[in-house]
């Protein structure tokens, strides 16, 4: 073993120097009136610390689709990018969840209301709520994301039926310490916090002490003859409140049980009967504040399946989001200060939503669609992450792999466009950014008339990422076992096409439709393998520089409509027709639409120039493929594609120079004869027909 090791010494200092400096510190409520006034922020509510929280870890601007990412989502700093997010339509949910948390730390309306999160199953909800407090938990660790909380202490010394044990007793809400002070002098505290305060909102604390901590300050207050600074002197402390989801505080997830089981004391709280025989029944003392509600209070509550619990039980919601209060069995009301997220799949909400008796409910939730992605790319970068997390044997996957199992993922979710112009792949294209200039695609269109035709929204339905995952899993599996390095596009499909109908989330009547969106995508590989033993076999940089110069010159003669030069006779000629149409039939340019495309190169030439640049047709991804293909149409003829099918010749030294080309493109060796075997058969086999 070589280099540093890790000693006791270094682990604990750096565990040390993770924690708050004052976190087992007390402080007098002095001194944490005087640090309001120092920094007004540590009393912000649940949602202003949120919202803040999303900002912290810092942002990006998409100004194309308007939309701000949040770091903490897509390149999650905590976790060196281990839980990042993908796609467009991701991060415009992120953004709109953020939204709503900040409107509520402004008071516009969506404290006061769950935040739903709905989509189909593997979408990545729970990621993003998980996520979401994870941060929570860090950003309380940290100065600018501090709170606090109190403990009242020598509590025996005054009431005298109080349990010795019950001596010093922590606020059981985790509440702020300025609830100690009355309302009145509060908001005198608060207006000279608000002329101080530099944010996007105010602060406001209308709550009331919880029904124990009220308790504890009449008893005390009848001593000290009313005197507030007796009794917050000897006996309050102020300490650190850092979340932790462990320990239930600030944070809490609630899991719906069995329906015979379930019990509202589980969200509220319920009495403690330990406490009932020194207590009595009836004493705020004898209250047990293990409900959900009452951890997650000044953090989040995060309801896992929200919608599956009983109509019943969903009523304790009401309260806690409109009127911000519980109201527990055998206790007073309790208020409370949450952000309250919950979490639900398509078919409890379709339930849910049909329900004339949950119009109450339903009128105070805030839905955030998380629909499936929609660029095959950014699908792809999901299941690299998969890969990236995991212990993956020592496995070339080849390219194409990932994106063309994202493809057949965004087929099965986005909408059947209506125009007859452009069909289900073209349009899957378009969403991953594949727009040629001149193309006639209006995405924008697509995504509207998409959103009218889906029952919900686009992107709600469709093969989710764990299905095709747990199949690109087996495929590696497969291949190790057959002593395969390597994973490529076709064993993938003939998982999916093995295991379609054994996915139970995948409805039978899909089955057909999926099978026939899995041919597309074979054909598209198809194209894609053909084109990089394209690449391999007929690649010559020099000569793709001489027909792009060529190419170039002509349509330069063509669009000032001007002559040419010919190379062999040195005389003036009109434009080559033949052969810029040979070029531009490359890229499938129909006749009405070559002149766009010559405008486009010759624009592209034109910038180029005037920065200073010389002409390079590789800069130029179209015109690059074009000349590519036309290179490959005018050599092909005197490639012998039998010996690309086979492996008797594999040692002939020019199939060995094509292995060493595609090796150069990503490929393993095992991979690029596969890619030789499948790309050369279906040449043969067009060549035939």
């Amino acid at each position: 073993m070589t280099g540093d090791i890790e000693t006791l010494e270094t682990l604990s200092t750096d565990y040390k120097e993770s924690m708050p400096a004052d976190l087992r510190e007390t402080k007098s409520f002095d001194w944490y009136l005087q640090e309001c006034y120092e920094d007004a922020k540590i009393t912000r509510n649940a949602h202003q610390r949120v919202a803040d929280m999303f900002d912290y870890y810092g942002t990006a601007y998409d100004e194309t689709e308007g939309v701000v990412e949040y770091l903490l989502a897509s390149e999650d700093p905590l976790g060196d990018g281990e839980n990042t997010f993908y796609g467009k339509v991701i991060h415009q949910s992120i953004h709109e969840f953020v939204n709503k948390v900040k409107s509520g730390a402004r008071r516009l309306g969506p404290e006061r209301r769950i935040k739903l999160l709905l989509g189909p199953v593997g979408s990545g909800k729970s990621h993003f709520d998980k996520q979401v407090r994870k941060y929570f938990e860090d950003y309380t660790l940290r100065e600018e994301g501090r709170m606090y909380t109190f403990r009242w202490t020598n509590l025996c010394d005054v009431i005298k039926d109080q349990d010795p044990s019950d001596d010093t007793v922590r606020s059981p809400m985790n509440q702020d310490p300025l609830v100690l002070l009355p309302l009145k002098q509060r908001q005198r505290v608060l207006d000279d916090l608000n002329e101080r305060l530099d944010a996007p909102y105010t602060i406001q604390n209308e709550q009331a002490l919880d029904p124990e901590s009220e308790f504890y300050m009449d008893r005390l207050l009848a001593y000290y003859d009313d005197d507030l600074q007796q009794v917050l002197e000897n006996h309050v402390e102020i300490v650190r409140f850092v979340a932790d989801e462990n320990k239930r505080q600030g944070l809490e997830t609630f899991e719906p049980k069995d329906k015979k089981n379930q019990d509202e004391t589980e969200l509220t709280g319920d009495v403690n009967y330990s406490k009932i025989a020194i207590y009595g029944e009836s004493d705020p003392r004898a209250f047990d504040y293990s409900g959900a509600f009452c951890n997650a209070n000044r953090g989040i509550f995060s309801g896992e399946e929200l919608l599956k619990l009983q109509r019943e039980f969903l009523y304790d919601f009401l309260h806690a989001t409109q009127e911000q209060t519980i109201k527990p069995k055998n206790n007073p009301r309790i208020d409370i200060d949450q952000v309250i997220v919950g979490r639900t799949n398509m078919p409890e909400y379709k339930d849910k939503k049909g329900d004339e008796k949950m119009e109450a409910f339903n009128d105070r939730t805030k839905r955030i669609d998380f629909p499936y992605v929609l660029s095959y790319e950014d699908e792809a970068s999901i299941y690299e992450k998969m890969l990236n997390n995991a212990d993956v044997p020592d496995i070339n996957v080849e390219p194409h792999t990932l994106e063309m199992a994202g493809l057949f993922g965004v087929l099965t979710r986005v909408e059947e466009p209506d125009t007859e112009t452009v069909d289900l792949l073209s349009k899957a294209k378009a969403y991953n950014g594949e727009i040629d200039e001149g193309d006639d695609i209006d995405i924008k269109k697509l995504r509207d008339e998409a959103e009218q035709k889906a029952e919900i929204g686009e992107g709600m339905v469709g093969v989710s990422p764990r299905f095709i995952g747990d199949e690109i899993a087996e495929a590696i599996m497969d291949s190790k076992h057959r002593s395969r390095g390597f994973l490529s596009p076709l064993t993938v499909f003939n998982f999916f096409e093995e295991n379609l109908e054994h996915h139970g989330s995948i409805p039978e009547e899909n089955f057909e439709k999926y099978y026939r969106y899995l041919e597309t995508v074979r054909e598209e590989y198809k194209e894609r393998a053909i084109e990089d033993v394209r690449h391999a076999l007929a690649y010559d940089i020099d000569e793709i520089q001489r027909q792009g110069e060529k190419y170039m010159d002509h349509v330069m003669a063509y669009i000032d409509d001007d002559t040419i030069e010919d190379e062999l006779t040195g005389r003036e000629q009109e434009p080559d027709e033949t052969f810029l149409r040979s070029v531009e039939e490359k890229l499938d340019i129909p006749e009405d639409r070559k002149e766009d495309f010559r405008q486009e190169v010759s624009n592209w030439v034109s910038r180029r120039a005037r920065e200073g640049e010389a002409f390079n047709p590789q800069d130029n991804e179209r015109l690059r493929r074009a000349l590519e293909r036309k290179l490959w149409e005018d050599k092909k003829h005197n490639i012998n594609f039998s010996a690309l099918v086979s492996a008797n010749e594999f040692d002939d030294d020019e199939r060995s120079s094509w292995i060493d080309a595609l090796i150069e493109q990503g490929y393993s060796e095992g991979g690029a004869k596969e890619v030789l075997e499948f790309a050369g058969a279906e040449v043969a086999k067009a060549e035939m027909d």
